[in-house]
Parts: C-alpha cells; sequence; structure tokens
C-alpha cells in the first residue's frame, strides 16, 4: 500500500493503519531498534510502541516520508530504552561504542539545552552530511544514524572492517575540525 494510503488511514482512525505500517515498515522499524538495543523483547515493545506513537501523531501531523517519520520515532524510543536500561546498568546493542566515537567531535558544555543552539547544530551537521562524498555520507549515517555494527557495513558496501574503521575516523575528524571552525 501506498505511504500516503497508509496515512489517510491514520487520519481517518482506521485500525488497519497499524497492520499496513507493520506490513510495508516493520522489518524496517525492527532493523533501527535491534541496532540500538540488541534485545528481541525490547525491540518488539519499541515497535509496537512506534505504532502508538504514529497513531496518536496523526492527525494533526501529515508525514511527508512516512518511513523517515517512523524511523525517527523507532530511533527516539529506542534510544529512550538504552538510556534507561543503562541508568539500571543494562547496556548493550552499538549505541554506547557509537556514541563513544563521536564523544571527541561533540561534546557536551552543559549550556547547550538552549534550543537555538541545539538547532543550529543541527543545521551544521546537516550542511556537513550534505557535503560529503555519497559513499561517505551513507557509511557515516549506517553507523550513527542507524547504530549499524562496522562488520555489517562491510558487508553492505563491500569493504574490509578496517577500511570502514578508518573511513569513519576520517569522517569523524573532518567532522570535529568544522565543529571547532564554527565555535562547538
Amino acid at each position: 500500500m501506498e505511504d500516503e494510503r497508509i496515512v489517510e488511514l491514520y487520519w481517518k482512525r482506521d485500525q488497519n493503519a497499524i497492520s499496513e505500517t507493520a506490513t510495508k515498515y516493520g522489518s524496517y522499524l525492527h532493523s533501527i531498534s535491534y541496532n540500538i538495543l540488541f534485545d528481541s523483547e525490547d525491540v518488539l515493545e519499541c515497535v509496537n510502541d512506534t505504532y502508538h506513537d504514529a497513531w496518536n501523531s496523526m492527525p494533526p501531523h501529515r508525514p511527508a516520508y512516512l518511513s523517515t517519520f517512523l524511523g525517527k520515532i523507532t530511533r527516539r524510543i529506542s534510544i529512550d530504552r538504552v538510556r534507561k536500561h543503562q541508568a539500571a546498568k543494562r547496556g548493550g546493542g552499538e549505541m554506547p561504542l557509537a556514541l563513544e566515537e563521536l564523544e571527541d567531535c561533540i561534546a557536551g558544555t552543559g549550556d547547550v539545552e538552549k534550543e537555538y543552539d541545539r538547532q543550529a547544530l543541527i543545521h551544521l551537521i546537516n550542511g556537513f552530511l550534505g557535503e560529503l562524498p555519497d559513499t561517505e555520507r551513507r557509511v557515516f549515517l549506517r553507523r550513527y544514524w542507524y547504530m549499524d555494527p562496522i562488520s555489517a557495513i562491510a558487508r553492505r558496501f563491500g569493504f574490509s572492517q578496517s577500511k570502514v574503521t578508518s573511513m569513519l575516523h576520517r569522517t569523524r575528524g573532518k567532522l570535529r575540525a568544522q565543529l571547532r571552525e564554527e565555535g562547538y
């Protein structure tokens, strides 16, 4: 079913919206959540929570890209679940490692909670990603947005793990330099 029709089902409050979403995007959402959590039970809950959040968000929100909209919800819910687990001393998945790799680029200063600064940083990172060559950008996003393991990225692109690691290291260096240049 086309995305527009699925969104229309949400707007009509038709229960079939959930089943159509699960049919079309269930494995995609599962993959995003699993790469963050590595726990099948938590993943199932997060994906179900995604359907619930989508149900509560539409209306009034009408997403332009349903896959991106659902992916963002799943990622947020999964990251929140990791934070909850870490608070209970229960880690897992690729998220802690991936975030540790980015730690040197984006250091928190405590006063970056202002929305303006956050939006400026988002704009800067999006601009940085837009200027990267396609393969570099896709590798970077697979690691730091989808939280894919390095081994999975290497398989996906036909690279060795050391090439992926090196590419990510260089890209983080470029990001760090651009952020420093902009005062972050």
